[in-house]
């Protein structure tokens, strides 16, 4: 009874894949055609990598050092080198501790003259202090930052090298925030504002004025071995659609355990700023593996004398690096 009652199904679904095979198309209507898939270029992890690499030989960047104007210089001369339009944008600020910060804002154009834009944003200083739980050594003096700052310019850069290789007609922004990493991790109370100072003075002065792309992503310690990037709570908030389908593109490209289904607590980084002052919903891609038996989410190198080249896998940097290639490369084709 069993075999007899397969053969049944089976001729029934013939039939019925026989009738809708030769239903035609409802008249007036022309047949439908599919759509050819979105090509996206293949995102070139070891370039990546030796972006974040060239960053941390140059040394802390922070600001009102040598290190910090070097390196500023080698990221202005890439990113023209890539064809974009950079424009630097100086600026002072007063650190929690009261030094006052010469900072640099570096803002990169692609196809400066399209109207459908989209932004993508890292910060480029590092952290003037060694203050994680884990810190054993070192403690007053500033990291090299391979994750934290390191690893999202060198994912940007990239992604502008390959723009630059296979053209299309959207416009994309880049821009790296300097001083997002000098505020206050001890005082009691909040302490937002001493964060983010780079990306406060752009929210408030910003270049090109009036500026209004479509949506903006940030992305933050990218690169660390092993990390995870749940869907982070102030993003959810402003601008979940956007998170959502970021978060199924990153899956859909095979990279689900880097971006997991897991919504988390509101981090204070740039993305605050840039929607709170200049209304614009930016997003933020940051790593948080939430070591065992600690409350740091940030993993064990996070402000640390440990955030070096040691800590960097190429993996996490292509799944982010291709999920924001597909991301823009279908946006330019609207099927984003």
């Amino acid at each position: 009874m069993h075999f007899v009652k397969n053969i049944t199904c089976s001729i029934l679904i013939f039939f019925l894949l026989f009738a809708v095979a030769c239903t035609p198309d409802p008249p007036g209507q022309p047949p439908a055609v599919e759509k050819p898939p979105v090509l996206v270029p293949k995102f070139d992890r070891d370039s990546a990598f030796s972006y974040v690499a060239k960053q941390v030989a140059f040394g802390p960047r922070l600001p009102n050092t040598p290190s910090h104007l070097a390196t500023k210089n080698w990221l202005v001369k890439k990113f023209t080198g890539f064809g974009l339009k950079v424009t630097e944008q100086p600026f002072k600020a007063k650190a929690y501790t009261g030094t006052e910060l010469n900072g640099v804002n570096i803002i990169a154009q692609y196809n400066p003259a399209a109207n459908n834009r989209i932004l993508l944003a890292a910060h480029w200083d590092t952290r003037h202090i060694a203050d994680s739980q884990f810190s054993t050594d070192r403690k007053d003096e500033p990291i090299l930052g391979a994750d934290d700052g390191g690893s999202g310019v060198g994912v940007l850069l990239e992604i502008a090298r390959q723009l630059q290789a296979n053209p299309t007609d959207i416009g994309v922004d880049f821009i790296l925030f300097d001083a997002e990493d000098h505020g206050d991790n001890e005082s009691a109370g909040s302490q937002q504002e001493t964060w983010g100072l780079g990306s406060q003075h752009w929210s408030r002065n910003m270049i090109p004025a009036g500026y209004r792309p479509k949506y903006a992503v940030l992305l933050d310690m990218v690169g660390a071995r092993n990390t995870k990037f749940p869907k982070e709570g102030h993003s959810m908030s402003v601008a979940p659609q956007l998170v959502n389908k970021v978060w199924a593109l990153g899956q859909e490209l095979g990279y689900g355990r880097f971006f997991v289904n897991e919504v988390t607590g509101r981090v204070t980084d740039d993305h605050i700023f840039v929607y709170s002052i200049a209304k614009i919903p930016m997003i933020d891609i940051i790593g948080m593996p939430k070591p065992p038996g600690t409350n740091n989410v940030f993993g064990r190198h996070w402000h640390t004398h440990e955030d070096n080249m040691e800590v960097i896998d190429i993996r996490t940097l292509r799944a982010v690096g291709q999920t924001m290639l597909a991301m823009i490369y279908r946006e330019a084709a609207g099927r984003f």
